[in-house]
């Protein structure tokens, strides 16, 4: 039995009287004290922690995890359980220390490939110091890795989208008998030695049927997005998926996990979910209220149509907000550049990854070269600051005068700020399966790869090695140069500003 019921037995001594005699029953009163705790535990000793959002990468600067913190809200509208939240990156306490003083019944980790090592050494100082514990991980690494995470009877996998699996989960323990937590859809977990995967459990379709993120469960913490360089800053989403087929593709941590589990039972992509507008504006007022000043949406794609981003762009205007979002290059519409110069956008990041057709077509991306140079002169010509994402080594295709080209054309554009990245043979992607097959992976096997540093793939025409001296000289060349410096300096609206960008580009450049 789980920390409730020792709790229910040790305190229900004290209230005999009202237990017997009409006034609280037993299940009742055990509803009230079961508790979950949402944790982020220390880094492994020597590493530093994984960016949760995105998946693929280290923080380089903090940003709450917008989708742990929907599951959150989620389990704590329905009034049946405490719910907490605890953050060992910025927390210095000791995760012992903690757990020995804690009465949670719950602890759930949202796990990436990056953090595996780190949350399940967490999961087992948890097990031993509090054996009536359940630990239960959700997001992309344990949705893939599940007989890696479930080597406990106490540890239980939610795979895909979590949230209303995790809810059913919490109900039926705090509602049925021992059994019948067992019986939830989407959970993986260890009986008699052997791991059971339940079937995958039903997708959203609606996405206004969740509550809004517990934002106050962050406490008195101001994040800071150095992109908007306006503070307090908050990360939002308005649509769950992206159903373009680039073969490296890792999006969000929450779409990822959604798409592996959905790939694995379907053999293609899910649907994507919008919320609707009405929605999306009703967040905005309440963050307004709240005294939020800067958005960053992360939708893997924020631009649809021009009627539902005007509508968001509308809202967002309304209250004076600066904001950022992602979207394709062959999204941007003259339109649709002119409503996000107008309502306060401040970056949009486009993942154009190179600027060779051939390569393009090889990874799926569905534009041209051409298409990047007609959607970065709209945003500059409705001074919308424009972020590239250029992907190094992305395909065999790729050669050093190849990469030195989109370096050079990427560069030329002189838009406000271009991200070099490695690409990396994530488990779930097509490209995966194409490195395991064709052996461009180093070490045989996939190992967690920060994507802003390491390379794990060497092609015949492009080792490894070669790859990460390109991207540090790239990132250096960039990053340094004074038309970089200069281009930024005047945005600074404070020396904190200022600072923390500077601590952003040192991990950046140098871990």
């Amino acid at each position: 039995m789980c920390g409730g019921i020792t709790a229910f037995r040790t305190i229900a001594k004290t209230h005999s009287g009202r237990l017997g005699r009409g006034g609280l029953t037993a299940k009742k009163f055990l509803s009230l004290n079961m508790k979950i705790t949402f944790l982020v535990p220390p880094p492994l000793a020597g590493q530093r922690p994984a960016e949760r959002s995105s998946g693929c990468t280290h923080v380089v600067y903090p940003t709450p995890n917008i989708y742990e913190l929907t599951v959150a809200a989620l389990v704590e509208k329905s009034g049946n359980f405490e719910v907490a939240y605890h953050d060992f990156t910025y927390e210095k306490d000791s995760l012992e220390d903690f757990v020995l003083g804690d009465d949670s019944d719950f602890y759930s980790f949202w796990t990436v490939n990056l953090s595996i090592d780190t949350d399940l050494h967490a999961v087992r100082t948890i097990h031993k110091l509090k054996p009536e514990a359940y630990c239960l991980l959700l997001g992309p690494g344990p949705t893939y890795y599940i007989n890696k995470c479930v080597d406990h009877e106490r540890t239980i996998v939610l795979r895909g989208e979590p949230d209303m699996a995790l809810l059913e989960l919490l109900e039926a323990f705090r509602t049925g008998n021992a059994e019948d937590w067992r019986k939830v859809d989407g959970i993986s977990y260890l009986e008699d030695g052997k791991v059971v995967n339940n079937k995958p459990h039903a997708l959203l379709k609606n996405l206004d049927e969740l509550p809004f993120p517990a934002r106050h469960l962050l406490g008195n913490r101001a994040f800071h997005n150095p992109k908007l360089k306006v503070t307090p800053y908050t990360p939002a989403l308005t649509s769950r998926q992206c159903p373009f087929k680039c073969i490296y593709c890792v999006p969000s941590s929450l779409t990822f996990a959604r798409e592996i589990e959905y790939r694995r039972e379907n053999g293609r992509k899910p649907a994507v979910a919008f919320r609707s507008v009405e929605n999306v504006a009703e967040e905005l007022d309440m963050l307004a209220a709240q005294g939020y000043r800067a958005v960053g949406f992360m939708d893997d794609n924020f631009i649809w149509n021009e009627k539902r981003t005007k509508a968001i762009c509308d809202a967002l205007k309304k209250h004076g907000f600066v904001w950022g979002c992602q979207a394709r290059v062959d999204e941007i519409t003259e339109p649709i550049a002119k409503m996000l110069g107008e309502s306060g956008c401040r970056y949009i990041d486009l993942g154009v990854e190179s600027f060779d057709d051939e390569i393009l077509s090889y990874i799926k991306k569905g534009f041209t070269k051409e298409h990047i140079y007609a959607a970065v002169a709209l945003l500059k010509k409705y001074k919308v600051p424009v972020k590239l994402n250029i992907l190094i080594g992305t395909s065999p295709l790729e050669t050093r005068e190849k990469l030195k080209d989109t370096i050079r054309r990427a560069r030329r554009l002189n838009v406000d700020q271009i991200m070099f990245n490695i690409v990396s043979p994530f488990p779930g992607t097509e490209f995966y399966n194409l490195a395991k097959e064709n052996k461009w992976i180093v070490t045989g096997e996939y190992t967690p790869t920060d994507v802003q540093r390491t390379s794990i793939v060497s092609y015949p025409n492009l080792s490894a090695k070669e790859m990460e001296r390109i991207l540090f000289r790239a990132n250096l060349g960039y990053f340094l140069s004074p038309a970089f410096v200069l281009k930024q300096l005047h945005r600074f609206h404070s020396v904190k500003e200022f600072v923390s960008a500077l601590k952003a580009l040192k991990i950046k450049l140098f871990g």
